[in-house]
């Protein structure tokens, strides 16, 4: 097959729009050959109703709880979801073929890479498989220090069988699952391997979460005696969930904050002084916050501080569909002033950084093979 010679209503190239007489060519095999002036393109091309654009990153998702989709009602607040999820995600026979429908999903609505997270081996196979670009981040918890150290050898198995399968060291990374569920010692060794890696950490999802941190109150302790957690040694740090977990994070390469639900002013100021600015994202997840809390996070104050910012799915437990176009449009109903290129930038260019794999996708760059998808006039998605 003949490179392919595309020209629609707009070209977005991961960065910004670059107009209606542009031509994006591509090779046979998807790579980026060129994007040029429509009077030097010559014959043959092809005219789509839309917009062109890089294939999205989802920087957050659960591959392994898609069996739960339906399974949880609508805003419960996070430690009753929690606890439902803790009831619900054992064995299933299920649970393959819905993470073989849901990795079926995100690859048919244009998405390209995926940073997963993974507490168990049960997604080895369809990654192994896939057409996705898979970051597996192998999530670790326990909040007792005297659990530490199994808590860390359980997990080390489970990271050294994706890469006994997957062999790319560079696609796995060992990861906190949040601050409330890590002890400091088990967020030491998490340190220990970080050197050079990206990590992720669901933070500042609920107002509870920092009330536990500065005041050892709010929900979480419901959590913990549910659980039957004895938390009597841990004493309130009287500082927020994110100026309580960050400085225990020192040696990695780029650290994906989830959620954000509740991060302040303070705390992006926190982690301003505390990290290279280039190496935090801020991931958003909009429709699960909505599906757990039914709250937003501050979109704008994220923009006006310079943060980086991405976009993810999170669990089907937590969203009716693994869709970043779906998250897109649901930020654009809530803030209606943020412009589109803003945030296409979230979901491809700036999702790629956090990942690390900028070299490869996000944007329509020559030499790179990073997906062609086309936003319709019909506020749809094709895969071209």
């Amino acid at each position: 097959m003949a490179s392919r010679k595309l020209k629609a209503n707009n070209i977005f190239n991961g960065t910004s729009f670059l107009g209606q007489n542009n031509v994006l060519v591509t090779k046979a095999d998807g790579t980026i050959e060129a994007i040029i002036d429509e009077k030097d393109a010559g014959t043959d091309i092809e005219v789509v109703n839309g917009i062109l654009c890089p294939g999205f990153v989802n920087a957050h998702c659960h591959l392994e709880l898609s069996h739960l989709k339906n399974k949880i009602p609508t805003h419960t607040g996070l430690v009753n979801f929690i606890l439902q999820i803790l009831q619900l995600r054992g064995p299933n026979e299920n649970k393959l073929a819905a993470m073989q429908a849901a990795e079926a999903e995100m690859y048919n609505s244009g998405i390209v890479a995926v940073g997963d997270i993974c507490n168990t081996t049960d997604s080895i196979s369809i990654k192994k498989e896939s057409k996705i670009y898979w970051h597996n981040f192998i999530e670790v918890s326990g909040f007792i220090d005297a659990m530490a150290a199994k808590k860390m050898e359980d997990i080390v198995a489970v990271a050294n069988a994706f890469e006994n399968v997957l062999k790319n060291k560079r696609q796995i990374s060992i990861v906190p699952h949040a601050p409330y569920s890590v002890s400091k010692t088990l967020f030491e060794f998490i340190n220990a391997k970080a050197k050079n890696k990206t990590l992720s950490i669901h933070n500042q999802e609920t107002e509870t979460e920092n009330d536990f941190f500065e005041n050892k109150t709010g929900d979480f302790l419901k959590l913990y005696n549910t659980l039957g957690i004895d938390i009597a040694n841990f004493e309130a740090t009287e500082k927020t969930s994110l100026q309580t977990w960050l400085p225990y994070i020192t040696a990695t390469e780029r650290i994906i904050a989830v959620h954000n639900t509740f991060t302040s002013k303070a705390d992006i100021d926190f982690a301003k002084q505390n990290i290279n600015p280039h190496k935090m994202f801020y991931c958003l997840c909009v429709n699960a916050n909505l599906y757990i809390e039914n709250e937003l996070p501050n979109i704008e104050l994220f923009i006006q501080n310079n943060c980086n910012i991405v976009l993810g799915t999170d669990s089907l437990a937590s969203n009716n569909q693994l869709n970043i176009f779906e998250e897109i449009k649901t930020i654009q109903k809530h803030y209606p002033t943020i412009p589109l290129c803003t945030i296409l930038q979230w979901a491809t260019f700036n999702g790629a950084k956090a990942l690390g794999i900028e070299d490869k996708f996000g944007s329509l760059h020559v030499g790179k093979k990073p997906g062609v998808v086309l936003l319709t006039e019909h506020n749809s998605i094709r895969i071209l």
